[in-house]
């Protein structure tokens, strides 16, 4: 790894043109690399069908790059302009009540749709073969944020077509379909594709395992959108291909980012932790909501970061990363001073390439005229320009940061957040907000981790974490069993086969271990059961049968934890004092040194270096050093 960058998005369209020299040379000055530009552009670049206008784009270009700056270039296909319905008319998503949603803002197009897919191959091969040998183009992106605004699941026409296309060519026949989905229940029985309909607007809730395949469709088809461009622009640059996605809360897990990835270079995120509230995303109460408002969730932003370097195949950046009150969440707070950096160097200690900020001038006009940027709209300083120099200033300083392995490896499948959400039992119980308080007790441990994907290799990490994997193949569960170190698997594990259903014989069905759920039982807020030794279960709990050990219990005896091994079952969801002796267990097991952690003070080790973040907004003390609220701090690991 070379040593990390910084840079941000800019929309030289917004501005007037003898604007962009000194915007560029100011860039530089504050210790800027690289500028994103051109994802919204499209209009600009086409203001009519076919009538083409690079000029103003050529000069832009040029004038970055003679600054020293080195552009991302994004393919618009984020914001087809006006016209665009003109010649599609029937391009557009359509929510879940059949709705179609209309032109106003951005990504109003249907994923499915083959006239638009067509457009974007086009406009991506014009700009490929237009900019793809530019000396001054480094890295392109492609489109926007799928999945933002709720746009990754369509219920269009095109979607209908495509999906009955998708399932003919995956069951073959009516009737293997009906086998499947267990159609026999309720009547739903189907004679032909053509019958089948998208599972909405249906008296009570759609059949799960029709749901369940209309998400993988949907998935899909983002993907196979995402490959249009990405074989347009392969054969026109050798430049790195990447795309920014989003913050994984409860509604952006819509489509697997894993397969999107696979056909792209690095995988990029965007990083607003004070957009996403955490009594949004988090398991934790009111109290610890308001004492991080100003900072974000301590544990966040750093699960992006390590999902995001796994679906990067080890190259991700942060292409969008807050710097003041942004616009669109239902309250908006500045960050605490010196937050900016705070999260910029925890990029950098998890691997990040570059830190990107959104955006360098605050627009003055239109839907984000309340999103800072790291300018006024008067074009002085705002208040995180400071601390990005600061940190270009002490990359200058330390150099390279190489990343290191992960202590544990936590893993995570994205169709297991759509089947809980197409089955919760409990309404909140969501998959993504379990994983992050499995991950954040890892990290109050003081543990470094990795996110992993199911099918990677797990054998060079000493502990790993599979909270809520809905589906578990055989030979996942064979590694699972294999693994040399503790393994701790659940709740909701194998509950589910391909096809939706429940498997006989019951789950977990995990190699060795006599564990059975015989029955669960989600627990309203208030229905906490005790653990014996400290903590509670709540939210879900399962009755398990079976002689496997027990390691952890309620105190009216019925089984949370239970063992074989190092192979652990959890059959229900702890609070936060009960992740902790879940953690603690698993790693005395592993042979790993935990720590007490103050509040909010988080650690990431590199090849090097321990870096320390506090989240907590006032100072910690950690072996005789204090870190101020909002503080950085790293030393160098001892040479082993």
């Amino acid at each position: 790894m070379t040593r990390p960058e910084l840079g941000v998005c800019y929309y030289p369209e917004h501005w007037p043109e003898d604007l962009w020299a000194d915007d560029a040379r100011r860039m530089a000055e504050a210790g800027l690399n690289w500028v994103r530009i051109g994802e919204f552009a499209w209009t600009r670049m086409e203001p009519e069908p076919g009538k083409l206008d690079f000029g103003w784009l050529d000069r832009a270009i040029d004038t970055l790059g003679q600054a020293g700056l080195k552009v991302v270039l994004g393919t618009p296909t984020a914001t087809p302009p006006r016209w665009m319905l003109e010649r599609h008319p029937d391009m557009l998503a359509h929510d879940r009540q059949g709705r179609p949603r209309g032109f106003g803002s951005r990504r109003h197009y249907c994923f499915s749709h083959e006239g638009y897919r067509e457009e974007c191959r086009r406009i991506a091969t014009l700009l490929g073969e237009r900019y793809g040998r530019n000396e001054h183009v480094h890295a392109w992106q492609i489109d926007n944020e799928y999945g933002c605004h709720d746009t990754a699941i369509s219920y269009s026409p095109a979607a209908l077509r495509a999906f009955r296309d998708w399932l003919a060519r995956k069951y073959q026949s009516p009737q293997a379909l009906n086998r499947a989905w267990g159609n026999v229940f309720w009547s739903m029985d189907y004679d032909s594709f053509d019958q089948i309909g998208l599972p909405n607007l249906t008296v009570t809730e759609p059949n799960p395992a029709h749901v369940m395949d209309f998400r993988r469709f949907s998935s899909d088809q983002v993907a196979a959108f995402n490959r249009v461009q990405v074989d347009a622009l392969r054969p026109l640059t050798d430049r790195p291909l990447l795309h920014n996605y989003m913050g994984t809360g409860p509604t952006h897990t819509d489509f697997d980012h894993f397969d999107v990835g696979a056909d792209l270079d690095i995988a990029t995120w965007d990083s607003y932790p004070l957009g996403f509230l955490v009594d949004r995303v988090s398991d934790r109460d009111e109290a610890f909501r308001l004492d991080f408002a100003r900072q974000g969730d301590p544990d966040f932003q750093a699960f992006h970061h390590d999902l995001y370097r796994a679906v990067g195949r080890g190259r991700w950046w942060i292409i969008e990363q807050q710097p003041g009150p942004v616009n669109w969440a239902p309250w908006n707070p500045a960050p605490l001073p010196g937050m900016v950096r705070l999260w910029t160097w925890e990029a950098i200690a998890h691997g990040a390439e570059a830190v990107c900020y959104f955006r360098w001038r605050q627009a003055p006009f239109a839907q984000e005229q309340q999103h800072a940027g790291l300018l006024r709209p008067d074009s002085a300083d705002a208040p995180a320009l400071a601390e990005a120099r600061t940190v270009a200033e002490e990359i200058a300083q330390l150099g390279e940061v190489r990343p290191a392995l992960g202590h544990a490896a936590l893993l995570f499948d994205y169709q297991a957040a759509w089947a809980i959400e197409t089955q919760p039992q409990g309404s909140d119980f969501s998959y993504w907000t379990l994983t992050l308080a499995a991950y954040s007790a890892l990290r109050r441990a003081g543990l470094s981790v990795d996110i992993l994907h199911p099918s990677e290799d797990l054998s060079n990490h000493a502990m790993v974490l599979a909270p809520g994997l809905v589906f578990m193949d055989d030979a996942l569960k064979a590694r699972l069993a294999a693994h040399e170190g503790p393994v701790i698997v659940g709740p909701r594990a194998a509950s589910r086969t391909p096809d939706f259903a429940i498997p006989v014989p019951l789950p977990p069905a995990l190699p060795g271990l006599d564990a059975q759920v015989a029955r669960l039982e989600s627990l309203m807020p208030g229905l906490d059961l005790p653990l014996e030794g400290g903590g509670h279960v709540h939210r879900w709990l399962e009755e398990i049968e079976g002689d496997a050990e027990r390691v952890i219990e309620t105190t009216d005896g019925r089984p949370v934890l239970m063992r074989a091994g190092g192979l652990h079952y959890l059959a229900g969801w702890p609070d936060v004092a009960g992740w902790d002796r879940v953690v603690d267990h698993g790693a005395a097991e592993a042979g790993l040194e935990t720590l007490a952690l103050p509040e909010g003070l988080r650690f990431r080790d590199t090849e090097t270096h321990r870096f320390a973040f506090n989240y907590a907004p006032r100072p910690v003390q950690w072996d005789g050093q204090v870190i101020q609220a909002a503080g950085v701090a790293w030393w160098e690991k001892p040479s082993v």
